[in-house]
């Protein structure tokens, strides 16, 4: 069996632990402790996050588009690959490093999507890019806002991404969308509460279980799309 080769680390603000790189061959995994946040073998769920929103912005001229989370790419790709050439696609990466690695030892994963003239990446909590600034209200700016951040509703690298799932969360991101607008989360399972939480936000939800693997066997995950 070809060994894990660990290719470098990366500390999470605010003190809430470390990110780990590592390599087998062709597969890479992003750890967190003893958790794997991410593993290049199960893209599909992170592509499917795109690809259905792509479906609901169908027709928009020059859609906005934020993504909470560069991860390995794949929800990148996924909605460069499509939204049409007018899209603008922001993608919020906390992490400075996790732009490094995919620039560096996976930059055969990005494919050189990073530096598509589409693509804007900024090294900022995505909570930033959502939420008004303080004394100041922030005119709706995104026909998508997309967030894979940690395993889903529940945070598992930093608590305080927490507050992107909340009512005070959620009535930001409705605020931050264009009418018709569409909230995309994935999650690594279901979860009732969210769910509620969403309607009581006052969007139209729908709960897709997708698969972790492109192919028809495997994990599922969940994608939930709120359209304001």
């Amino acid at each position: 069996m070809i060994p894990w080769v660990h290719l470098a680390s990366a500390a999470v603000p605010d003190g809430a632990g470390d990110l780990r790189l590592k390599r087998r061959g062709a597969e890479f995994s992003i750890m967190s402790g003893t958790i794997e946040l991410m593993n290049s073998r199960l893209s599909g769920s992170e592509e499917a996050l795109a690809t259905l929103v792509a479906q609901r912005l169908a027709g928009r001229k020059a859609p906005s588009v934020l993504i909470g989370g560069l991860g390995m790419g794949f929800t990148m790709r996924a909605a460069l690959a499509a939204l049409g050439s007018d899209a603008r696609i922001t993608v919020a990466e906390l992490v400075p490093e996790v732009v490094d690695w995919a620039r560096g030892p996976m930059a055969e994963l990005s494919a050189g999507c990073l530096d598509d003239p589409r693509v804007t990446v900024a090294i900022a909590d995505v909570a930033a890019l959502i939420r008004p600034a303080p004394g100041g209200g922030r005119a709706p700016q995104w026909d998508a806002i997309l967030l894979d951040v940690d395993n889903g509703p529940e945070g598992l690298t930093r608590r305080v991404n927490d507050r992107l799932y909340d009512h005070a969360g959620l009535a930001a991101a409705r605020g931050a969308l264009t009418p018709g607008g569409v909230l995309a989360v994935w999650s690594q399972g279901p979860d009732r509460a969210f769910s509620k939480r969403l309607r009581d936000a006052g969007f139209a939800v729908e709960e897709v279980m997708v698969r972790a693997h492109r192919g028809r066997k495997g994990a599922r995950h969940v994608v939930w799309l709120a359209t304001r």
